[in-house]
């Protein structure tokens, strides 16, 4: 998919602000930082750090804007858990409770707000069963050598229970979570001025501000 047109996000909604088409936001370079509610690496480092970024390149041509999705903790992972912590700074789950443990909130909310759109990224039903087949492919899309990898008889079998265990507890399907390959949250989706997929991460990204830079420059 890198540098090639980047797909259009789906979502199920705005729930704070809105953004156009990718297609209609040409000439700018655009950060779409993927995250969950019930993921507190999210809010402690990704989400702060799109924040800074935001403010430091939106006057130079930088869009950023946050997709919160789900792929576990369904539960947890909803859209009114994301309504209550962008209106109200409400943790749920994880996030409240190593935060708060870590003395990271005040008055037990999240102490920040965040100056961007925020949508929810759009689920639907899983109906594929956890067959072996279905099993295979979901490993080979997280560990592409899987099969011919070094890995010990015990290490292949346990990475084919988690991934067996996975398929059976998943819920839903997070289109744009899954439309882009992406591996976990937080995940950084990077898109140039010409509507070009050039970069897709996952976890922290000490290069991320250079990249950007690197795009803003470009014609």
């Amino acid at each position: 998919m890198l540098n090639k047109p980047a797909p259009q996000p789906e979502i199920e909604c705005w729930v704070q602000g809105s953004e156009p088409d990718i297609t209609e936001l040409s000439s700018q370079v655009i950060l779409i930082e993927v995250i969950q509610v019930n993921c507190p690496g999210c809010l402690v480092h990704a989400l702060p750090e799109a924040i800074r970024l935001h403010e430091s390149y939106a006057s130079q041509g930088l869009k950023v804007f946050a997709i919160a999705t789900a792929f576990e903790q369904f539960e947890n992972n909803t859209l009114k858990n994301l309504q209550r912590l962008l209106h109200d700074g409400e943790l749920q789950g994880d996030p409240l409770f190593q935060l708060d443990k870590a003395g990271y909130l005040e008055n037990g909310k999240l102490p920040y707000s965040i100056p961007f759109s925020v949508a929810m990224d759009k689920l639907v039903q899983n109906d594929i069963d956890a067959s072996e087949k279905a099993i295979n492919q979901f490993i080979l899309s997280q560990i592409p050598d899987f099969f011919h990898s070094e890995l010990s008889d015990e290490r292949r079998q346990a990475t084919y229970q988690q991934a067996e265990n996975y398929l059976r507890s998943k819920i839903y399907n997070a289109v744009t979570f899954e439309m882009y390959g992406l591996q976990g949250t937080p995940s950084s989706i990077l898109i140039d001025k010409k509507g070009l997929l050039r970069q897709v991460s996952f976890g922290a990204v000490n290069k991320l501000e250079s990249d950007i830079r690197s795009l803003l420059k470009e014609n």
